[in-house]
């Protein structure tokens, strides 16, 4: 899982432009009604408007930027040398448009005056990455999603701003004496979190 981190201030300006609009950018089901952010991963990672409002002719592609879409940390070409490999590091060798439907979370975030906005991604999925480190306990009891389509009980021993240290705890003999392993941050679900594995 990667993390990338925008600038608020040109996430939002992407998004008053898209809502200023009253046409926009097909995605590949077919003509779109609404305002949304497209991320586009191609000549470095960005988020723009999907709005159609004549003064631009350029259509979304992923060979060209402009220097006033919201770009991610690290991923601008306008700005970061090493902007290729920390696309590589987040998309592999992916690269296309997303049509994402993060624009009311997003702009929950904005609203609530946050500095960055941070989307998760682990190359095909893109989800606003809201929690941080310190909104977990260290030494807390959670489920993390095991990949078999379930859930492990863990203790989290540490965490930064994208994976937890967590050891097992409460599974069965074997998954306890498992050694302590990083999860993404995002995958930690309070012990009533409901949501799927």
């Amino acid at each position: 899982m990667a993390i990338l981190k925008f600038a608020a201030s040109a996430v939002a300006a992407q998004i008053a432009h898209a809502r200023a609009c009253s046409t926009f950018l097909p995605n590949w089901n077919g003509p779109v009604g609404k305002p949304a952010l497209i991320l586009i991963v191609g000549n470095g990672v960005h988020l723009r408007s999907n709005g159609i409002d004549g003064t631009t002719t350029r259509i979304v592609t992923t060979e060209q930027a402009d220097p006033s879409f919201a770009f991610a940390d690290g991923i601008n070409p306008f700005r970061d040398v090493d902007w290729m490999s920390r696309r590589r590091e987040a998309f592999r060798d992916l690269t296309g448009q997303f049509y994402t439907d993060i624009l009311d979370d997003v702009q929950m975030l904005l609203d609530r005056g946050a500095g960055a906005i941070r989307l998760a991604t682990d190359g095909h999925t893109i989800r606003v990455f809201v929690r941080r480190a310190s909104d977990f306990l260290i030494g807390g009891i959670y489920d993390v999603p095991s990949g078999l389509g379930g859930t492990f009980r863990v203790i989290l021993k540490d965490a930064c701003d994208t994976f937890a240290l967590v050891r097992n705890c409460g599974n069965c003999e074997d998954f306890d004496a498992m050694q302590p392993y990083r999860v993404p941050l995002d995958a930690l679900m309070e012990i009533d979190d409901r949501r799927a594995a």
